[in-house]
């Protein structure tokens, strides 16, 4: 194999870090043990609560230490978790839960059918799924220890797989006492029921968390399937470090301080995979849809001819080019329901070229009467994607003639800025760039995307009343087949008054040593601590 002399500077530099490495991680978070596993996820953890948010942070923290009721099988089918058994009434409208034995939470109380009831009800503070199921709820009530009952007002047959699903909030089951708390106040105890205790003693934030096995767990007794099936714990601790740059967490992987980062820099791929005790692995097969949201409410993306602009003027290929360099990690998305999904379809997709038509998009900007607007691009520079995305989005705009400027900031600002519905005088934008799982997107009722309810909507505000009529139809609809069909009509009106633009699917792989076997892959799914061994 020929090393380029780029990839001999940067394998001198990691090996130079690793000298000093080992020494670095036992001072800061002890070795745990020979059974402990040292991770380094995506982002340092700061919020505990995965009702209180939604980052992917949270959320691997929620799975860890929070079990849930039903969770999907690798075919993408609820399967009961905390549920032993359900019974659903003739009419379709009773559903009677019963929990299964050997419940219990860490502080050694068993999990009550009241604590399942108040935690649905925090779920629907905060999630779309969530509060469908509650504006079709008659009655929630609990008919004894481990058994509850909700009560609906008309069928709603996708009512177990809401509460099953991962495209919004998870579903994390806490005691009755934190989950009284409104969701806008963050539950901070960390007592679930799930297979990992958070060790608070060990807790050091900004550089280290641990968690320890559950030993009193009761697995359930099918084989783990997607995130369904028995959660096994085969090691004693786990350990994440906190380790924010890429070298350095490199060097620590190949030095074995270190068995498992998240999300490994593309330009590091290749020494990864030359190191025979390192590998590269795709746990889910789904990826990220990266997404330009536009200002639905401000010139000149409230034009929908300008809005049809930017989906001729995308090349798609290009941006994978500059987010995702390796081409067996970045393929073009052309469907709203993303590309692993059931519903996904070609329809009204004639728009897709590529490399983009700036031609088209030109004259369909002149078309929206286009009069060089400022056009304002939110730009995180604390992202790489994405700032990298934002600087291309721009230029292809300013070689068609549109007034493009980066507004650049780390994401935090981003995040303040783009709930601004004012003009760009105001301190509006016109344009950012986000990712959501593609998973998700097969799940219209939740994912964030695919809301045009104006206002109501999430941030660019999309309003299209024909497309929510049909997308009100989801929920009601008892078969695979009726949802593919309603799915080719909702994609024919997004394309039409395009509610977004996609910009492409990108698959994450893990970087692990090979000692580290066992890790699950799951579609949809952020990564999850049990099933892996380490010998």
């Amino acid at each position: 194999m020929t090393i380029s002399r780029r990839e001999l500077f940067k394998l001198g530099m990691a090996a130079g870090t690793a000298l000093s490495m080992p020494s670095i991680l036992r001072a800061q978070s002890g070795s745990g043990g020979a059974d402990a596993v040292h991770m380094v996820m995506s982002g340092d953890l700061a919020v505990f609560d995965p009702i209180y948010s939604s980052a992917s942070i949270t959320t691997i923290h929620g799975k860890a230490i929070y079990d849930t009721l039903f969770a999907l099988d690798s075919k993408l089918m609820p399967q009961p978790q905390m549920v032993e058994k359900w019974e659903i009434s003739d009419d379709k409208r009773t559903y009677t839960f019963q929990l299964r034995d050997g419940l219990g939470w860490h502080d050694g109380t068993p999990v009550t059918a009241a604590d399942c009831v108040a935690s649905i009800r925090r779920w629907a503070e905060v999630d779309g799924g969530a509060q469908l199921i509650m504006s079709q709820v008659q009655d929630i009530s609990i008919k004894d220890d481990k058994t509850f009952v909700i009560v609906l007002k008309e069928p709603l047959p996708i009512l177990i797989d809401i509460l099953a699903a991962s495209t919004g909030y998870y579903l994390a089951i806490m005691r009755e006492q934190d989950a009284k708390r409104p969701a806008t106040e963050q539950v901070t105890a960390n007592i679930g029921s799930g297979p990992f205790k958070f060790n608070q003693a060990l807790a050091k934030p900004g550089v280290s968390f641990s968690y320890d096995r559950n030993e009193k767990y009761v697995p359930r007794k099918e084989a783990a399937d997607g995130s369904a099936g028995g959660k096994v714990v085969n090691v004693d601790r786990v350990i994440w470090d906190n380790i924010a740059d890429q070298q350095t967490a490199l060097a620590a992987l190949q030095a074995g301080e270190i068995d498992f980062i998240q999300t490994p820099s593309a330009d590091l791929y290749s020494m990864i995979e030359s190191d025979p005790n390192l590998a590269l692995q795709v746990l889910d097969t789904g990826g990220d849809d990266m997404c330009l949201r536009m200002n639905h409410l401000q010139k000149p993306f409230d034009n929908v001819k300008a809005r049809q602009a930017m989906l001729h003027l995308i090349d798609q290929e290009a941006l994978l080019r500059v987010t995702t360099p390796d081409p067996k990690y970045g393929f073009p998305v052309t469907s709203i329901f993303g590309n692993s999904t059931p519903y996904t379809n070609d329809e009204n997709t004639s728009w897709y070229k590529q490399g983009g038509d700036p031609e088209k998009a030109k004259q369909l900007f002149k078309e929206a009467g286009y009069a060089g607007e400022k056009v304002v691009i939110l730009q995180p520079g604390n992202i790489a994607w994405m700032s990298d995305a934002a600087q291309l989005v721009a230029a292809t705009l300013r070689k068609i003639g549109v007034n493009a400027e980066l507004a650049p900031s780390d994401w935090g600002g981003v995040v303040k800025r783009r709930a601004n519905k004012g003009p760009v005088e105001s301190g509006g934008w016109s344009i950012f760039i986000t990712s959501s799982t593609d998973y998700v997107q097969g799940d219209p009722t939740s994912a964030i995307f695919m809301n045009a309810s104006g206002e109501k909507a999430w941030y660019g505000w999309p309003k299209n009343d024909e497309y929510e009529a049909l997308r009100a139809k989801w929920p009601k609809l008892e078969t695979l087949e009726q949802r593919k069909d309603l799915a080719r009509q909702m994609q024919r009106v997004w394309w039409d008054f395009v509610g977004d633009v996609r910009l492409g699917q990108v698959v994450q792989p893990i970087a692990r040593r090979k000692a580290l076997t066992g890790l699950l892959n799951i579609t949809g799914s952020l990564p999850v601590m049990w099933n892996m061994q380490k010998s």
